[in-house]
């Protein structure tokens, strides 16, 4: 006999408002916990510093949430000039103090440095792994280890505000992008160095702003429903977005009812349009049903790489 999953069957995606000093995976557990869900996961961490937008995957939504991880991000930082510190941010200590004397032309000059296409060595206080250990678990020990400098791309950074040594940059970035190198390198660059004091995530791939929630707020509508004697999915789960917006950027399939009972045991159907090597959002019948992803196969069938488990949910029904 199967274990019985603890927690109930809900799908969708939740956009969290992290607060400061709050682990994402503490962050992840809270709401997994107010919402009751058996299965929860996030689509990538946020230092304790940072604030903002943390997608959390409930249930089936967790299958794709790798997409969310690896799309592109928005972010808001202010940097204290003049101060550098050993994690580039805040919470570490500082290791050089300077004077902050630059042109504006610098300034301008080394922004125009870091867009577009770049090469970035990831910090040594990042979660990335070497040898099966987070970088930062050896930067804690004093332990500097070789890290490949890996592409990213910066789409747009706005110069907002340069007041009392703290300046306020609008970066827009891909996956794997960190901002508190990117603040670092910038210190260098001007001569006086600096560290990131405020990071806030602002945008995750399409998501909207306003959508998100604090866990303050969730957990002010359990008690207030709670109060008045109803049910708190009735509150929560109307805030949940649909899984399907994680892959909501892939070209979609839609596919007969009747042809879903094959697919959904793994057999490969015949669909029209298809590209090869194209990831495809697959949905069935005239309610357009999403029930996952697939690709073409070497004859020319729509495979099914990751596929939903059909049960109810607030938030089951596809986006389009």
């Amino acid at each position: 006999m199967g274990r019985r999953s603890r927690g109930r069957h809900i799908d969708g995606i939740v956009l969290l408002d992290k607060e400061t000093g709050m682990s994402s995976n503490f962050a992840l557990q809270r709401v997994k916990r107010i919402y009751g869900a058996a299965k929860a996961g996030h689509t990538g961490a946020l230092d304790p510093l940072a604030t903002g937008m943390l997608p959390i995957c409930l249930g089936e939504a967790t299958k794709f949430s790798q997409h969310l991880l690896d799309s592109d991000k928005r972010y808001l930082v202010t940097a204290k000039l003049g101060v550098r510190t050993d994690t580039s941010d805040s919470d570490g200590e500082v290791v050089q103090t300077r004077d902050v004397a630059f042109s504006e032309s610098l300034l301008a000059e080394s922004l125009e440095h870091f867009r577009g296409s770049t090469m970035q060595v990831p910090s040594m206080f990042s979660a990335l792994k070497y040898q099966g250990q987070p970088l930062y678990k050896y930067a804690r020990e004093g332990i500097e280890v070789p890290r490949e400098a890996r592409p990213i791309t910066v789409y747009e950074l706005k110069f907002i505000s340069l007041e009392n040594d703290d300046l306020t940059l609008d970066i827009h970035c891909s996956k794997g992008t960190y901002i508190r190198t990117i603040i670092d390198d910038l210190g260098e660059m001007l001569g006086c160095g600096a560290h990131v004091t405020m990071l806030r995530r602002t945008q995750v791939a399409g998501y909207p702003y306003a959508r998100m929630v604090s866990l303050a707020q969730l957990q002010s509508m359990v008690d207030e429903a709670q109060s008045n004697d109803i049910e708190p999915k009735a509150v929560l789960d109307p805030l949940l977005l649909p899984m399907d917006t994680a892959v909501s950027h892939l070209d979609a399939i839609n596919l007969p009812e009747a042809m879903g009972e094959y697919l959904m045991h793994g057999q490969p159907v015949t669909a029209p349009g298809l590209k090869p090597d194209t990831l495809v959002r697959i949905t069935l019948g005239e309610k357009q049903e999403f029930v996952g992803v697939g690709m073409m196969n070497d004859d020319g069938l729509l495979a099914p790489k990751r596929l939903i488990v059909r049960h109810e949910s607030p938030a089951f029904e596809s986006s389009n």
